[in-house]
């Protein structure tokens, strides 16, 4: 005791007091102590159709993603992780409000069309080779959605947007959704104009040709870093890559080409050579903020917007292979939702940690709000929960069970009209009105046993399917989303003809033959179209054999990545002989860039149309895609 009293500091009468009083009345003393610790800087890196397995560190063994793999090792990884939609746009609004793509009542990419629809309806019929009759979607998102962006910027957040927004056409543009820096953002699908400069875009700087669009974004968000180092930034940086065209830097595809091996599921040189420059990124922005010191100040999110693309065609391969997982990109199914999901929350998330947690793009907006402490300003309705006690290992996800509302066929895909509930290690998928007599379909799957949804147990748990079947009953009527319902205009010879590769208009009733296809014209507009057409890019040709009794001249219409309706401008006509023999025609399509469907109206009149064949030929002679509808 004697020597501890020595070793204090002598102290004159009221010395104590005078000390107190310093410290109270020091300038700005009082004030410091009652500031809270600064808000953390976060970064959003989104990819574009990465798919679950598409990393190294998620299992796989042909990509190359060692900044990813250095992310995961700053934070935690999510096993389960999903998808809003099995396709961008809906996700991507997902991440922005908070809500569910059904409540939103934006369920398919649209935003780029020129056609702006707000107020989407559920048609009275629908094509007769549909048994549901499915929702119009909204080509926009409104602006008066507060988006996380917004209230980020009213809580002293810097904003930046960078990539793909696919989102709307001017004024529903980043800039009105409370971004202050945008580089690129506008309403293109992929990349505009494709990979590589120049593109047609003012929004993003190109002062090389030939640059990659994935480096000169990185490159802007670098000086976005710097130029805002100094205060609470929130960057969306959500690349282009790796969604069609399928483009990619030569040497790339070369050093993949050596590497894959044909017992390899993932072994597409081009998709390789796609996912290089994405984790490349992804290093380009660690690096940086080491180096400005802000990576124990930042949190670091990566995900995909869906699943992995399955259905083009690259060099005679599927783009990728999400195997174990059924199925891909614009499929309900698990490759097309569960995706790559990675957070760094600097002294929160323990490093290198992995959560098996069943989380969804919808949690982003109210894990960031409590994250950073800004809950008060949460919109009345989030269809999102809180990761925060999952990502602290402090407690379980607060929800009972995610979902999925994809009302919509895909033909590229399979995807019919559907619903799936995730709970636990069950999932159940809703195909509507795809039953008998055109009453909704069940499919429940194990996903613990069985990933890869092999085996549906729907009939042998029918007490399980059933209080997961008023689950979904339940989310579809309290986020008032619109609902496929069985169509009265359906019939199933049309459909039948449908699983040609084939569907016709409301005026044309198909039936297949043993001379063919046949389009009987029930009015004046008779069509047909087929969106399988893998890998033809423009221009090429159309070789048709035909007969018909009917009128006036054909036309044959085709969409591409970048304008994906048809559109006059896009076809070209030719002269029909209505005489009952049969005829070739040869009809050139002068489109630039990949096609995505074909149409022929082969007459503009009542009548009786028959189809033996149908090939559509690239620039070099060879036959991309034939049907031979004859027996």
């Amino acid at each position: 005791m004697q020597n501890s009293q020595s070793l204090a500091p002598a102290l004159v009468p009221g010395a104590s007091v005078l000390l107190l009083a310093v410290v109270l009345l020091a300038p700005g003393v009082c004030a410091l102590a009652a500031e809270p610790p600064p808000r953390p800087n976060i970064v959003f890196f989104l990819a574009d159709d990465l798919g679950w397995r598409d990393t190294s560190h998620t299992g796989s063994t042909f990509y190359e993603t060692p900044n990813i793999e250095r992310l995961a090792r700053r934070g935690m990884t999510f096993t389960d992780a999903y998808s809003a939609s099995p396709l961008c746009s809906p996700t991507r609004a997902s991440i922005l409000t908070g809500h569910y793509p059904g409540r939103l009542r934006l369920t398919t990419p649209a935003g780029h069309m020129p056609q702006v629809v707000l107020d989407p309806k559920l048609p009275a019929a629908g094509p007769p080779s549909h048994k549901a009759v499915t929702p119009q979607t909204r080509t926009r998102l409104p602006n008066e959605y507060v988006t996380i962006a917004e209230v980020l910027k009213q809580a002293g957040y810097t904003t930046g947007f960078f990539g793909k927004w696919h989102l709307g056409r001017d004024p529903y543009l980043p800039e009105q959704q409370g971004f202050d820096v945008v580089v690129g953002g506008r309403h293109h699908p992929g990349p505009p104009g494709g990979y590589f400069s120049p593109w047609p875009i003012d929004t993003i700087p190109q002062p090389h040709k030939g640059e990659h669009i994935t480096d000169r974004i990185a490159i802007e968000a670098v000086d976005f870093l710097r130029d805002h180092r100094e205060e609470p930034f929130f960057l969306c940086f959500w690349d282009y890559s790796v969604h069609a065209p399928f483009e990619a830097k030569a040497e790339l595809i070369e050093k993949y080409r050596r590497k894959a091996k044909p017992d390899n599921p993932q072994r597409n040189p081009v998709m390789g050579a796609m996912i290089e420059p994405l984790d490349d990124a992804v290093g380009t922005l660690l690096d940086t903020l080491d180096e400005l010191r802000l990576t124990e100040k930042t949190i670091f999110i990566f995900f995909s917007d869906n699943g992995g693309n399955m259905y083009n065609v690259v060099e005679g391969l599927p783009p990728t292979n999400n195997a174990p997982l059924r199925n891909g990109k614009g499929s309900i199914y698990e490759g097309g939702v569960r995706v790559p999901m990675v957070v760094v929350w600097p002294g929160q998330t323990p490093p290198g940690s992995t959560n098996r947690s069943i989380v969804s793009s919808v949690d982003f907006y109210p894990t960031l709000l409590e994250m950073l402490d800004l809950e008060q300003h949460a919109p009345a309705i989030l269809d999102g929960v809180s990761l925060v006690p999952t990502l602290r290992n402090t407690g379980p996800v607060d929800r009972d069970a995610i979902f999925c509302h994809f009302p919509h066929y895909a033909p590229a895909t399979g995807n019919l009209p559907a619903t799936s509930v995730r709970q636990g290690d069950w999932k159940l998928i809703r195909l509507h009105a795809d039953g008998e007599k055109q009453t909704d379909r069940l499919e429940l799957y194990n996903l613990k046993d069985d990933i890869g949804e092999s085996k549906n147990l729907a009939a042998s748990l029918p007490d399980r399917a059933s209080q997961m079947n008023a689950l979904i009953e339940r989310h579809l009527r309290e986020t008032q989303s619109l609902v496929p319902f069985p169509n009265p205009a359906y019939r199933p010879q049309a459909a039948d003809t449908a699983k040609l590769g084939w569907i016709g208009s409301r005026d044309v009733v198909l039936s297949k033959g043993k001379s063919g296809l046949r389009i009987e014209s029930t009015g004046g507009d008779p069509w047909i179209r087929s969106a399988a057409v893998p890998g033809l890019r423009g221009p090429a040709k159309m070789l048709v054999r035909v007969k018909s009794d009917g009128q006036g001249n054909g036309r044959v219409y085709w969409t591409t990545r970048s304008e994906r309706a048809f559109h006059l401008d896009r076809s070209t006509a030719f002269a029909v002989t209505h005489d009952g023999q049969w005829r070739d025609y040869r009809i050139e399509l002068p489109a630039i860039g990949p096609l995505t469907s074909v149409r022929i109206d082969p007459a503009s009149s009542r009548g009786t149309i028959e189809i033996e064949s149908i090939q559509l030929v690239d620039t070099g002679g060879k036959t991309v895609k034939a049907w031979d509808f004859a027996e």
